[in-house]
């Protein structure tokens, strides 16, 4: 058995400075077989940079307080969680979840991935601007040893490093 206090748990955030908390809590406890993250997201704030996928992982995301907005698909249709709702995203489905700037307070969520606690980047994939192509494509994503995300286009195999 593990047993871990929320601010007990160290926040590491993106290296794209999206968010100010972020805490591994899947890493405090050891867990191998489900991710979970919990959030606290400031107005303007995002969970991931950009819209994305885990072709090997479901998530589901849980709003505890505020209002985050998910953009789901590669039409990014825009849906509202509220406080006490989940959103559910099945494996291969693009998301991305943030809070509009206008709100007027933030969010505090948990996003819980499984099976894996950990990304497998080479079932990951992001949806960005390619520098090579002019237009979004699916990119490729992966973490560098110096904790930054390289993403390879799909597409050209242009590769840029954030």
């Amino acid at each position: 058995m593990d047993h871990v206090a929320i601010e007990d748990v160290d926040t590491v955030n993106s290296p794209l400075d999206i968010h100010d908390v972020r805490r591994p809590v899947s890493r405090a406890l050891g867990t191998e077989h489900v991710a979970m993250n919990y959030f606290e997201l400031a107005p303007g704030d995002a969970f991931a940079g950009a819209v994305h996928t885990h072709h090997d992982q479901e998530e589901i995301f849980y709003i505890l307080s505020g209002v985050a907005t998910f953009e789901v698909g590669r039409e990014r249709d825009r849906v509202d969680v509220e406080a006490g709702e989940l959103i559910r995203f099945e494996p291969g489905e693009f998301q991305s979840g943030f809070v509009r700037e206008e709100c007027e307070e933030g969010v505090v969520a948990w996003a819980i991935g499984a099976p894996g606690a950990r990304h497998d980047w080479e079932a990951v994939e992001t949806i960005v601007d390619c520098e090579r192509c002019g237009e979004e494509r699916p990119h490729g994503t992966e973490l560098t040893d110096e904790g930054r995300f390289r993403f390879t286009c799909r597409a050209c195999a242009t590769a840029f490093t954030l």
